[in-house]
This record gives C-alpha cells, structure tokens and sequence, in this order.
C-alpha cells in the first residue's frame, strides 16, 4: 500500500501546481479581458503588458513538473513513500498557493495598468517576481528532500541486509 502512495505522489506534486497555474491563470485573465474590453470601447489600442500579468502562474506547473520528474526516479518503498507524498503535499501546495496568489497580484495588476495609464508595470513585475520566489523556493526545497529518499532507501536496504 505505501508503494502506491509513493507512486501517485509523482502526480499530485504535478496536479497540485497545474491547479494553482489555472486559477492564477484565471484570476489575471478575467481582469486582462475587462480592461481589454474598456480600452476597446474607449478607442485604445489593447494593452499587451496584460498578457504578462496572465501568463506568469504558468511558471509553477513547470516547477511542478521538475518536482514530478525527481519523484519518479525515486524508488516508491515503504521506507520513503509517506517522505514523497509529504514532499507531493508540500510543495504541491506551496507551487499551487504561489500561482494563485500571482494570479491575483496579476488581476490588481491589470487593474492597476488599466485605471493609471499604463504606470506602475515595473513595480507589479517586482510583486509578481517576489511570490514567484516562494514557487521556486518550493521546488527547491522539495528536490532537497527527494535528495533524502535515496539515502533512506539506501539505509533501509542495508538494514535489511544484516
């Protein structure tokens, strides 16, 4: 039983963060879809800095997919399964979190583009950055725990030899 919950933890680090790519997707492309709509009416040409604002939550999936990836080179045994569905929930969480909130850092961005002229990108790009930070700081985080689940195999095995 603990093998397959090492197995499937490869896919809920991946679903967890696609997740959170999507809402954050979401959030920032509804607000893009507004102001695109009030600068078509009001005669403007349609701001391209939106799409930034929309396609930044997409970077966690990519994480997420890399954190999938070292799961599945990792050995599902019972000695590390609940070590890679902590690692799966943990940073799972922590990429979808991280996409979601950009996502609405990315909507008030919009927002904030839309109403002020076009001023105040580089400090939006600043915000979107630093949360962006905590999706790269779950992956690395969670590849530094993967890094243990070969040593606790390694160890189990050896026991298991005496």
């Amino acid at each position: 039983m603990l093998e397959v919950i090492g197995k499937l933890s490869a896919g809920l680090v991946l679903g967890l963060g696609a997740i959170g790519s999507a809402l954050g997707i979401y959030a920032a492309g509804s607000a893009a879809a507004g102001a695109w709509a009030n600068e078509g009416k009001a005669g403007k040409s349609l701001s391209f800095q939106y799409i930034i604002m929309v396609a930044a939550p997409i970077s966690q999936t990519l994480y997420s997919m890399i954190l999938m990836n070292s799961m599945l080179t990792k050995a599902a045994t019972p000695e590390n399964a609940l070590l890679l569905l902590g690692a799966a929930i943990g940073c799972g969480l922590g990429e979808l979190f991280s996409a979601w909130g950009q996502g609405q850092i990315g909507a008030a961005g919009v927002r904030c583009l839309n109403e002020s002229g076009g001023k105040g990108f580089g400090l939006i790009i600043i915000a979107l950055g630093i949360i962006e930070t905590v999706g790269i700081f779950a992956m690395v985080f969670g590849l530094s725990i993967l890094g243990k689940a070969t040593e606790i195999a390694a160890v189990a095995g050896a026991a298991a030899g005496r």
